[in-house]
């Protein structure tokens, strides 16, 4: 019974996220989609059914971003140092 309960109340948060997230993202193209989903930590392959893509496309948007990331960091501390 309570395993029941739980299950029940676990598919309705998962509508809920569902639903926000969508809401989240009404009016960005695909790559905002993606790019503000990942930032609020929700998985790839969620963020690809919410935006209606590819796993593959999510996951290549994503690595982009830390790669630039990690790229700007580098760069920012390159001339913290030169200073």
């Amino acid at each position: 019974m309570e395993e029941e309960i739980l299950a029940s109340i676990d598919k309705k948060l998962d509508a809920m996220v569902r639903l926000l997230a969508r809401g989240c993202v009404e009016g960005k193209n695909k790559t905002e989609a993606i790019l503000t989903l990942g930032s609020l930590g929700l998985a790839p392959n969620l963020i690809a059914e919410i935006v209606d893509t590819t796993l593959a496309t999510v996951s290549a948007r994503l690595s982009e971003v830390r790669r630039k990331g990690k790229t700007q960091t580098k760069q920012v501390k390159k001339v913290e140092s030169d200073e």
